[in-house]
């Protein structure tokens, strides 16, 4: 009896907190409503409502349709790739745009045609949720386009998670399809590379963050296409770990340089009192890597089992020849015929209390695979054209003045007309006139486009797309809203392929509050952000229904002498637990909040506070313990529904030290 008794009891009480939770979040809702616009602190933003809604949104779409448009909104971190297909087209995918207050995200594809110079864009029922910092590459052997992972964040970047999903994309139909694969597949993160070799695809390296710190990885991942499975080789011998590296196919595997990444270092602190011990702490510092690692892929015996996997090492190579000078993050290759094309940068000169001196490029290099040696590309000097070639082409273009004036009178006297007549009408051109009408002249530069780092690069058809891309000044930040080309043979010029000018660059006028808002903890967070908008985020036009930054109550919290069925509900603004989030993390991101509470109680029923730091310290964790157990069915549940959607650890940046400002976003 006791046993049913409690299941009764346990039955009543998750009835009694689910209707509390639909009640709060109707009330929620309705609030939403009413102010007309949506609610974009750190804390408030419910990160899967918002994807939730976006999913939504793009169900409704039946099927996969294909419109003329505009060229894409400024954006960074996204991805652009040539397509696999022998067609003159250019694939782009996501990325952010980020104005100083707040950050967008996208999901939508792109597809620019050369021959035509048009954008036309792709709307799909099935479609990765929005994200930057992705990767994605060729298929090789088993062709399409092959997506893995990036990351979402709330519009103000207080809260954010790393994807772990795995797309593939068909160029013909433009339709997108989830990979799922058999075992263990690779951890969510961003900032990684993909490539290509053979049927496989190969990823390495990138970031996740923690509460605490960002992680860069390197570990190993290789998909093979025809079982549909991936491999994670353990070796002896491996890069460092970092993200933003350049990854190129090679024919005996791939071939990695570069990248960026933050290693611990010991710095001194204060002056040296004389005859004292030098004080020092650890830091991360700043690395930008300039070795050079190769990947041998030998793939298994013809008659091995399919869980084998291929046999694979790396190579160290010696560092490369004419390197860029000086080392800088931000830049990747393209691949081009056995060599990568790389373009841009960022150097930091000096790090002071005002900021980062750093120093932009637009320099312009080949690095040969083979021969391991970067080669610098400069453009060449524009021919000038003789006076009698400029003749000639006056005359051919009086012939077609003259041409089209006879055709005017022919039409005129085939309707019975007179000359004078043919002056005032128009001569339809026919179909095969029409196909010969040259494209709109476009711009030719003579220099390189503005100096900048993490632009986007394609190379089809022997010509170099330079996308985008970040430039920053002070605090602020610039994303370019352009895209130019360039002949990699013939390096006459640099075309622009469209050029809008930018400068909607906006100052967050919370972070002057966010100090005092931190002080106070949980309690008025609502009320400080009262009048904040999300306008410019592109959010679904469906009503999204945000989080409270109260903490939901639970029954524990409630009074004892509560009756069971009363309609009162009392906030928690104890810590909540996060998903993913282990005890002992818990306690260490909440402790000093714990401490507070437990000094809190204890002046409150005027007890002397006679307590020890590690007997407060025992007590704020026992606290902390029970408030985890008690919060695991719902984090559970949220887990639950995060790793269905491919989604990674939601992190909130408020307990970062060092993520303020344009450099965090290298």
């Amino acid at each position: 009896m006791a046993k049913k008794d409690k299941k009764a009891k346990d039955a009543e009480k998750k009835a009694r907190v689910a209707a509390k939770q639909s009640k709060k979040t109707a009330q929620k809702e309705k609030k939403v409503k009413s102010k007309g616009a949506d609610d974009s602190d750190a804390e408030d933003v419910d990160l899967e409502s918002v994807l939730e809604a976006y999913a939504k949104e793009q169900a409704q779409f039946l099927k996969v349709t294909e419109t003329l448009c505009e060229p894409p909104s400024p954006r960074s971190s996204a991805t652009l790739i040539g397509s696999p297909s022998n067609l003159k087209e250019l694939f782009l995918f996501g990325g952010e745009y980020y104005n100083g207050a707040l950050a967008t995200f996208f999901n939508d594809l792109f597809i620019y045609h050369v021959e035509r110079d048009e954008w036309r864009k792709v709307t799909s029922p099935n479609s990765p949720l929005p994200r930057s910092g992705h990767a994605w590459c060729r298929g090789g052997n088993a062709g399409g386009v092959y997506l893995f992972g990036g990351e979402f964040s709330s519009p103000k970047q207080g809260t954010f998670y790393h994807y772990n999903d795995f797309w593939r994309l068909e160029p013909s139909t433009r339709e997108w399809s989830r990979l799922e694969s058999k075992g263990k597949s690779p951890p969510a993160r961003s900032g990684h590379r993909l490539v290509y070799y053979k049927n496989y695809i190969i990823l390495f390296g990138g970031f996740q963050d923690t509460s605490q710190v960002t992680k860069y990885l390197q570990d190993l991942w290789v998909y093979d296409c025809q079982n549909y499975v991936w491999h994670n080789p353990l070796l002896p011998q491996k890069p460092d770990a970092r993200s933003s590296f350049s990854f190129l196919p090679h024919d005996a595997g791939a071939v990695l340089f570069g990248g960026y990444s933050r290693v611990k270092a010991n710095t001194i602190v204060g002056k040296q009192i004389k005859g004292g011990p030098q004080s020092s702490k650890s830091v991360l510092k700043p690395t930008i890597h300039q070795d050079t690692w190769v990947l041998r892929i030998e793939q298994p015996a013809a008659d091995a089992t399919s869980s084998a996997g291929p046999t694979m090492r790396w190579e160290r190579r010696k560092k490369p020849v004419n390197s860029p000078n000086p080392p800088r993050a931000g830049v990747t290759q393209a691949y081009h015929k056995g060599r990568g094309i790389m373009f841009g940068g960022v150097h930091d000169v000096e790090e002071s209390e005002e900021g980062i001196d750093s120093e932009f490029f637009d320099q312009l290099f080949a690095y040969n695979i083979e021969r391991n040696r970067f080669f610098p590309l400069t453009l060449r000097r524009a021919k000038v054209v003789p006076k009698k070639q400029m003749e000639d082409r006056a005359k051919r273009g009086r012939g077609k003045a003259d041409e089209a004036e006879l055709l005017r009178n022919l039409a005129a006297l085939e309707t019975k007309g007179t000359i004078a007549d043919s002056h005032n009408m128009d001569i339809e051109p026919t179909l095969e006139a029409e196909d010969s009408l040259p494209k709109e002249a476009k711009i030719v530069l003579s220099t390189m486009p503005h100096p900048r780092f993490n632009a986007q690069l394609a190379v089809q058809d022997d010509v170099l797309y330079i996308f985008g891309g970040t430039y920053e000044r002070g605090d602020r930040e610039y994303t370019f809203d352009e895209m130019h080309a360039i002949d990699l043979g013939k390096l006459d010029g640099v075309q622009e392929i469209y050029k809008r000018e930018l400068d909607d660059w906006q100052v967050d006028e919370s972070e002057s509050e966010s100090e005092s808002d931190e002080d106070e903890g949980f309690s008025s967070i609502d009320e400080d952000m009262e009048g904040d908008t999300m306008s410019g985020v592109a959010l679904p036009q469906t009503e999204i229904p945000m989080k409270s930054t109260e903490i939901p109550s639970t029954e524990e919290q409630m009074d004892e002498t509560e009756d069971e069925h009363a309609d009162i509900s009392f906030a928690d603004t104890r810590p909540h637990p996060r998903p993913f989030e282990s005890l002992r993390e818990f306690f260490s991101r909440t402790s000093n909040s714990w401490q507070e509470l437990v000094l809190e109680k204890q002046q409150g029923k005027g007890d002397d506070i006679n307590s020890s730091v590690k007997e407060l310290r025992k007590v704020a964790f026992d606290q902390a313990e029970s408030k985890w157990w008690d919060s695991r069915e719902e984090i559970t549940a949220e887990e639950e529904r995060q790793e269905e959607a491919g989604i990674g650890e939601v992190i909130s940046m408020v307990d970062r030290s060092n993520t303020g400002g344009p450099n965090r976003r290298r």
